[in-house]
């Protein structure tokens, strides 16, 4: 089994029991009280190009990346930055994200904030939309055509926006079907963590322009993201290389000003 799918079954396992502690119906009433306004997409739309800053203390394919792990410090970093939307992993096992990290940051910055961990049930869109979330996202190999139609239509009746992340031509169509308005090309190969900077550049022109095209992760230096974002993309996520810097609002304002 290969990671991507071995986080998404620890999730699946992980769902199940706190199904048992909180059932749906409680959970979805929590979320249907605090009904978003689509800000993450709007904030999409209205940037030149969009940098989605990203808070992660860990991943399986470099191990710690921020030991000490200021999250709200470097939040409020992303902000003066000049970033148009915060990105939070919020998965336990192999990201050491935490819904208590996300929390703690949606109190305190007003940016639109993407909860990004590995969506395989229902009941984590509305804990999302529960917890403040504008933005899910939701990984097209771990779904179905139906669940991928099927969660992005209970994301949008909450006000919230999904980031549909996609690797070929087929999954971008899939997604263009099902009418998400969000799409984004991940860089890295969740199955063996190689990096292939030029993949989302190479799909760019399959997305109709009237949708919006994230670049997602690979991206280590600003020049990097400048390209991506000469290439046509809307914008760019951005997780590592932030989170190793002392002051990101430097690479974040290159970004936005190249």
């Amino acid at each position: 089994m290969n990671i991507l799918n071995t986080i998404a079954e620890a999730a699946r396992e992980r769902y199940e029991r706190r199904k048992a502690d909180m059932p749906l119906e409680t959970v979805r009433r929590i979320a249907e009280s605090r009904r978003r306004d689509f800000a993450f997409e709007r904030a999409m739309r209205s940037a030149d190009f969009a940098v989605i800053a990203e808070i992660k203390k860990a991943s399986p394919s470099k191990g710690i990346i921020s030991p000490e792990f200021p999250y709200l410090q470097q939040a409020f970093k992303y902000r003066f930055g000049g970033a148009d939307a915060i990105s939070c992993l919020t998965e336990p096992q192999y990201f050491l994200g935490s819904d208590e990290v996300f929390s703690v940051i949606r109190a305190a910055v007003s940016l639109p904030m993407l909860r990004k961990d590995f969506t395989v049930d229902e009941y984590q869109i509305y804990e999302s939309a529960a917890l403040g979330a504008d933005c899910i996202l939701l990984i097209s190999p771990l779904l179905s055509e139906e669940q991928l139609a099927d969660f992005l239509q209970i994301t949008k009746s909450l006000g919230m926006s999904a980031l549909v992340e996609c690797r070929d031509e087929e999954q971008i169509e899939t997604a263009l079907k099902i009418g998400a308005n969000i799409i984004g090309v991940n860089n890295r190969n969740l199955v063996d963590f190689s990096v292939d900077s030029g993949r989302a550049s190479r799909l760019r022109d399959l997305v109709p322009k009237d949708k919006i095209f994230i670049s997602e992760s690979g991206i280590s230096a600003p020049q990097q993201a400048i390209e991506i974002k000469h290439g046509g993309a809307d914008g760019v996520l951005i997780g590592e290389a932030l989170m190793r810097l002392d002051n990101p609002e430097t690479f974040i304002g290159a970004v936005k000003n190249g």
